[in-house]
């Protein structure tokens, strides 16, 4: 730190940061800094000069201990409270009080633009206006995309700041957790939602309020605009369906879809069938990997769980999690705030089986859990209905009904997913591309993985990893990742699938000579390696062996 007159110049990395003395006077502050939500453990951070939250942060010792990821990853939690409220990393520590607790952790994807800090001037408290924004929308506004990343929605609010005299509209613009268009909007008071604050009014008199962000309802008065538009592309329309679909094929298309919807309305429809799934959901829960991602999993047998290995990237080292990641299991999930009526159980840190290629892990909870979908397991379906049970993005649990996609139909289901794209040849190649790398060929009639796998369409996306899939006789197999497009925040698929191949390793572990599901057996005959297995110490493998050797079934 230099003094030069009456300005302290402050240089870190390649950021300078002005502190002038007839606007601040003395700075001093003090706050406490944790790296995990569960760890008891609180770090003192002095703050003896202006600067942001995170450059405060990083002057510790611990930062570089604990926090590996790009600065546009880390999220910094206000207070202990769970999931209350997020401050952005250029948060002025002026603005937090004094003896305050922050949170910090690194998330998998970006949740903030990078601020240009060059010639940023830290206020004391008095310049700034700090308010709160609800990560659930206003008026219409509930469904519309308004943050860069959905892990901020896990938080209650956003806290932000602007100088006195800055728009609402350049403050969320500065904050970087919004996205850049947001339009046209306005901000309601949550404790009166009729007192609104356009995006281009000033800050001053938001101090400390909780508002939501509300939009316009769109108007109808380019209606006459819309229309012309669609009739300048009709020709165009025309041509295409009748190159696609020649002579009575498009009815002959249009029969055959409709056949497809009534096999899942009529299969998903009769009571005894949903009554099924609804009982089988119940061993369905969502997983949460501590300040790494959401998932979804379900009870193997016992308390044993199975999901997506890749919930766990980069978090493993030889089938042991990282000390600092905590795995929970929340069962009943079901019921929207505030009926929801969950539970909530740990993970231990040892995996039972872990295998990176098929994409399956499987945990072992701590207490008691729903039954089993083990003994659920069906033969591998090569056509027909199928659901998926899940909790997509982290919500609450959800169904999802669709239909196998033969192997002989894979390549032109995929087709049809990139026929929107056929007019530029330069991004159909790139999706071809991206397609191709993840293997896409190989899963296509021909493919060597083609008799392995089961592929379908769905709606669930990301945080539906780890979900069951169901057929009309029982449990098919493990949702895992599709195959994108490649496009950034492009969460559709082009085509879904799970390799069938893990639950024949499944099954060859629990298949004992004409034993399907040898729980009884493996309990009673050896209840020592068995006691071994629950702690982790033991793999089902070695008593499959035992199994084997003893010629036992049940």
């Amino acid at each position: 730190m230099h003094r030069i007159g009456s300005i302290f110049i402050r240089t870190r990395a390649s950021n300078l940061c002005f502190a002038a003395d007839f606007l601040q006077g003395e700075h001093s502050n003090h706050f406490t800094v944790k790296f995990s939500r569960h760890d008891p453990k609180e770090y003192n951070v002095n703050c003896h000069q202006p600067c942001t939250v995170l450059e405060a942060i990083k002057s510790t010792e611990k930062y570089k201990e604990k926090i590996k990821c790009a600065d546009a990853n880390i999220i910094i939690q206000l207070g202990k409270e769970d999931k209350e409220s997020i401050v952005p990393t250029h948060f002025p520590c002026s603005c937090i009080s004094d003896d305050e607790c922050l949170i910090i952790s690194c998330k998998t994807e970006k949740i903030e633009e990078a601020q240009v800090q060059q010639n940023k001037i830290i206020y004391p408290r008095d310049r700034y206006i700090v308010f709160f924004i609800d990560t659930i929308g206003g008026v219409n506004a509930k469904s519309k995309e308004l943050f860069r990343s959905s892990v901020v929605k896990q938080y209650k609010t956003l806290c932000v700041y602007g100088e006195k005299g800055m728009t609402v509209e350049a403050a969320l613009k500065r904050d970087g957790r919004f996205i850049d268009d947001l339009g046209k909007f306005s901000l309601s008071d949550n404790e009166n939602p009729n007192i609104l604050t356009d995006c281009t009014v000033t800050v001053d008199n938001l101090d400390q309020k909780l508002l939501k962000i509300s939009v316009e309802k769109s108007s109808s008065d380019n209606t006459d605009e819309i229309f012309e538009i669609l009739r300048q592309q009709f020709p165009d329309l025309k041509k295409w369906m009748e190159e696609r679909f020649s002579g009575n094929s498009y009815e002959e298309e249009l029969t055959l879809r409709k056949e497809d919807f009534g096999k899942i309305q009529q299969s998903f429809s009769e009571v005894h069938r949903v009554r099924n799934l609804l009982k089988l959901g119940e061993s369905v829960c969502k997983l949460i990997v501590k300040d790494v991602c959401d998932g979804t999993g379900f009870v193997l047998f016992d308390n044993f769980i199975l999901t997506n290995a890749h919930l766990f990237k980069d978090y493993v080292d030889v089938k042991k999690l990282q000390l600092d990641v905590d795995v929970w299991a929340l069962f009943n999930y079901d019921d929207p705030e505030p009926d929801t009526n969950f539970y909530q159980f740990s993970c231990e840190k040892t995996f039972i089986d872990f295998d990176v290629e098929l994409d399956y892990a499987i945990l072992k909870l701590n207490p008691e859990v729903p039954p089993g979908l083990l003994k659920k397991f069906g033969p591998l379906p090569l056509n027909g209905e199928a659901c998926i049970i899940g909790h997509p993005e982290g919500r609450l649990k959800e169904m999802d009904s669709t239909c196998i996609i033969e192997k002989e139909k894979r390549l032109k289901a995929i087709n049809d997913h990139l026929q929107p794209y056929t007019d530029s040849k330069f991004i159909i190649q790139s999706i071809i591309q991206v397609l191709k790398a993840q293997g896409t060929e190989h899963i296509l009639s021909g493919g060597d993985l083609a008799e392995k796998v089961v592929t379908y369409k769905t709606f669930m996306y990301r945080g539906s990893s780890g979900s069951p899939v169901f057929d009309a006789f029982g449990l098919v197999g493990l949702r895992t990742a599709g195959f994108t497009y490649g496009f950034p925040k492009h969460t559709e698929s082009v085509i879904e699938g799970h390799p069938a191949e893990y639950k024949e390793d499944l099954k060859q572990e629990y298949d004992i000579l004409g034993n399907k599901y040898p729980e009884g057996s493996l309990r009673n005959l050896f209840p020592e390696r068995w006691s071994s297995l629950k702690a982790g110490r033991a793999t089902v493998k070695s008593l499959r062996l035992l199994l084997l050797r003893s010629n036992t079934w049940t």
